[in-house]
């Protein structure tokens, strides 16, 4: 794909990722002022949820792209948009967390010790957060030359553990019998079984192709 086209694209994803903030901090300003209702009759729940939802959803959208070059290698070119969609990813998480400390727990360290401690969710989603932040650290050229490729390679395998970390805190984060879990649990899931799939149909195709060694 040419370079201007990859530029648009960027210029697209980059408006997509942050209308969403721009959606709620307009509608915060609303809930403050003409409209107390545009947040939902629990604001603080309703931005918590928008968040935490956003983030998993960018997440898996950059787990979704090696998968899918591989399975269809013309879409190579997806791989430049990864550490993009990743960074999203972090840059929701922060305002997810950012939710709890200052509107949940008014920046109290023994409220939030408390929490970590008592409440299993919180302490999911903490762990989630906790593995994005050196995947966020180490996501510049830089970082790859100087970890070297293989250990930049094993370090951003974190990823899946924080995603299925930040699964289970969903999980735990809603009422007993809730089900709105379930789709992004799904998408994990199948994503998480493709990995092994697809390296083991490349290493297959790879050995049918190598020449055969000479018969005596």
């Amino acid at each position: 794909m040419p370079n201007r086209w990859i530029v648009f694209l960027k210029v697209l994803v980059h408006a997509a990722c942050l209308a969403p903030v721009a959606w709620l901090i307009w509608n915060f300003w609303r809930a403050s002022t003409v409209a107390p209702d545009a947040l939902g009759a629990d604001p603080i729940a309703f931005v918590t949820f928008f968040t935490g939802k956003g983030t998993l959803r960018l997440l898996v959208l950059s787990l979704a792209i090696t998968p899918v070059r591989r399975l269809v290698p013309k879409l190579s070119w997806l791989i430049r948009f990864r550490r993009m969609l990743g960074l999203y990813a972090f840059f929701y998480a922060c305002l997810h967390l950012l939710t709890y400390v200052w509107l949940y727990s008014s920046f109290s360290w023994s409220a939030m010790v408390n929490d970590i401690v008592q409440r299993r969710f919180i302490t999911a989603g903490l762990t989630a957060w906790l593995l994005l932040v050196p995947l966020a650290l180490t996501s510049t050229t830089w970082s790859i030359r100087k970890l070297g490729g293989k250990r930049w390679q094993a370090l951003h395998r974190l990823v899946y553990i924080s995603a299925i970390a930040g699964v289970v805190h969903y999980w735990w984060g809603v009422k007993s019998g809730v089900r709105t879990p379930l789709t992004i649990t799904v998408v994990l899931a199948i994503l998480l079984l493709a990995r092994p799939l697809l390296s083991y149909r490349s290493r297959s195709s790879q050995s049918k192709t190598r020449p055969q060694s000479a018969q005596p």
